[in-house]
């Protein structure tokens, strides 16, 4: 990725410390880019009243949004699915749609990738499509997604490639 200084890593796990985190930093050494922890943030699930709006949320997205060209969300495979706290980042988007349209429309022309981790090269098909399909409809381009693992507590030479190769693609 061309800008690194515009880049930032959306870590959402159940675990901060766990294998998605040992993935987000390898990439911060190779690309020092900037990291998001969101269990470091207070983000409450979506409600249609905005009973949630004092919260983390619109401070966090404030920031993203001025701040950064790419975001890269990274989270474990639960269930074949993104994580919870990645879920309800991404459902509180819809704040975004409702209550906060002009801090939406900033999100048009930036770039979303997505790094998946699990403990095995096995992910289901269709994984991605709920990030591939967010950024289309916010008008963000999609640079795709990239699937890791990381066995025996480590982040495989072969696997940290693959990461690397996905980084480093041309957008």
């Amino acid at each position: 990725m061309n800008s690194h200084h515009n880049t930032v890593v959306i870590l959402g796990s159940a675990r901060s410390d766990g294998n998605t985190r040992k993935v987000v930093d390898f990439i911060s050494e190779e690309f020092s880019y900037d990291l998001v922890n969101l269990n470091d943030y207070q983000i409450n699930y979506f409600d249609y009243d905005n009973n949630h709006c004092n919260d983390d949320f619109l401070p966090l997205m404030k920031k993203l949004a001025s701040k950064y060209q790419n975001i890269i969300f990274a989270t474990p495979v639960y269930w074949y699915s993104m994580s919870a706290i990645m879920k309800t980042f991404f459902d509180r988007i819809s704040d975004l749609l409702i209550w906060e349209k002009e801090l939406g429309r900033s999100l048009r022309g930036k770039s979303m990738g997505v790094v998946s981790c699990s403990g095995h090269d096995d992910l289901t098909e269709g994984f991605d499509m709920p990030f591939k399909e967010s950024a289309n409809y916010l008008g963000m381009s999609y640079f795709g997604h990239v699937h890791v693992w990381v066995e025996d507590e480590i982040l495989k030479e072969q696997v940290a490639q693959r990461l690397i190769d996905f980084l480093n693609k041309e957008r």
